[in-house]
C-alpha cells in the first residue's frame, strides 16, 4: 500500500509549466516577506545605530548611512553607561533563568514521576494561573515582595524581587509535565528497582534526557526577562540597578537619538547571539515538546 502526499497541488497540477512557475514565485514572495519582517527592524536598527541624529531624522529609510559612524557604538557604551545596564540584566535574566529552569524542571518531575495525591489539585491551580493576566496580580505580587508574609523581609530593590517572581511561571512547569510523560515509565522502574532514590533518578536519568527541554525552558526565560520592562521597572527603583530595558525609555528624553538606538542595538544583540549559537537545540527542544506557536 502505497502513501499518497497530500498538498495544495497535486503532482498532475505541478507538472504543467504554468502552475509550477507560479507556485515556485509564490513560495520565494512569501519567504522573501517573512524574511523581510524579521530581519528589516534588525536592519534598520543596525544602520540607525551607526547613523548621525541629522541624517537619520532628514533620510529614516535610506539604506545605509554615508558616512558610517561606527563610533556611536562606543559612545553609547560609554556616554549612556550601557555596560552598567548591560550587566544588570544580565544578572537579572541569569538569576530569573535559574530559578525558573529549577522550578520548572522540579515542579514537572514531581507532577509526572512522583505523582502525589493532591498532584491533580495542584495541576489544576497552575493550569488556572495561565487565564490571569499578569498585570491583575502584580499589585498583590508588589506587597508580596514588600512584607515577604512570615519573613517580614523587603525584598525590593534587590534582585531577588525579579528571581523569585519569575519562578511562578505556569507555562513553563506545563512544557516539563508534558516532556517528562513522554519518557517511559520503565526507566523510573528499573531505576526504583535497583535503588535509586527519586532525586538520583532525576539527576541521572531525567536531567540527561531533558537537553531539549531545558534548551526550550531556557530560550523562553532568556527572552521573556531580556524585554521585561514593567515588572523591573516597579521594584528596581535605583537607577544605577535597573535593566537595559528600563533605562532605555529613561535614557530617551535626554540622550541623543543616534547613541540610544546604538544602545539598543547592543541590547538586540546578545539574545540574537543566544538563539544562533543553540539554534539547534531549540529548534529539536520546540519539535520534542510540541509547542506550537
Amino acid at each position: 500500500m502505497t502513501t499518497v502526499d497530500r498538498g495544495l497541488l497535486s503532482p498532475a497540477d505541478l507538472r504543467r509549466p504554468a502552475v509550477r512557475t507560479g507556485w515556485t514565485v509564490t513560495r520565494v514572495v512569501v519567504v522573501a516577506l517573512v524574511a523581510l519582517a524579521g530581519a528589516g527592524p534588525l536592519y534598520w536598527t543596525a544602520r540607525s545605530a551607526v547613523s548621525a541624529t541629522p541624517q537619520l531624522l532628514r533620510d529614516p529609510l535610506a539604506l545605509w548611512p554615508i558616512p558610517t559612524q561606527w563610533h556611536n557604538l562606543a559612545d553609547a557604551w560609554e556616554l549612556l553607561e550601557i555596560d552598567r545596564y548591560l550587566l544588570n540584566t544580565v544578572v537579572l535574566v541569569g538569576g530569573s533563568w535559574l530559578t525558573q529552569l529549577i522550578v520548572a524542571t522540579t515542579a514537572g518531575y514531581a507532577l509526572s514521576a512522583l505523582r502525589p495525591w493532591f498532584g491533580r489539585a495542584f495541576y489544576a491551580a497552575i493550569l488556572a494561573t495561565l487565564f490571569v493576566p499578569g498585570t491583575v496580580s502584580m499589585v498583590a505580587l508588589y506587597l508580596t515582595v514588600l512584607d515577604v508574609p512570615g519573613l517580614g523581609v523587603d525584598l525590593t530593590r534587590t534582585p531577588l524581587a525579579v528571581w523569585l517572581p519569575a519562578g511562578a511561571h505556569a507555562f513553563n512547569i506545563l512544557i516539563a509535565k508534558q516532556f517528562f510523560d513522554a519518557i517511559p515509565r520503565e526507566l523510573f522502574e528499573a531505576a526504583q528497582v535497583d535503588g535509586a532514590g527519586p532525586l538520583t533518578v532525576f539527576r541521572r536519568i531525567v536531567l540527561p534526557l531533558s537537553k531539549p527541554l531545558v534548551a526550550v525552558i531556557s530560550l523562553l526565560t532568556i527572552m521573556t526577562a531580556w524585554k521585561d520592562f514593567l515588572w523591573p521597572l516597579i521594584v528596581v527603583t535605583d537607577p544605577t540597578r535597573q535593566p537595559l530595558a528600563v533605562a532605555l525609555p529613561r535614557l530617551a528624553n535626554s540622550a541623543d537619538q543616534a547613541l540610544l538606538l546604538a544602545g539598543m542595538f547592543i541590547a538586540v544583540v546578545p539574545p540574537l547571539l543566544i538563539f544562533v549559537i543553540f539554534q539547534r537545540h531549540i529548534v529539536r527542544g520546540i519539535a520534542f515538546t510540541g509547542l506550537k506557536g
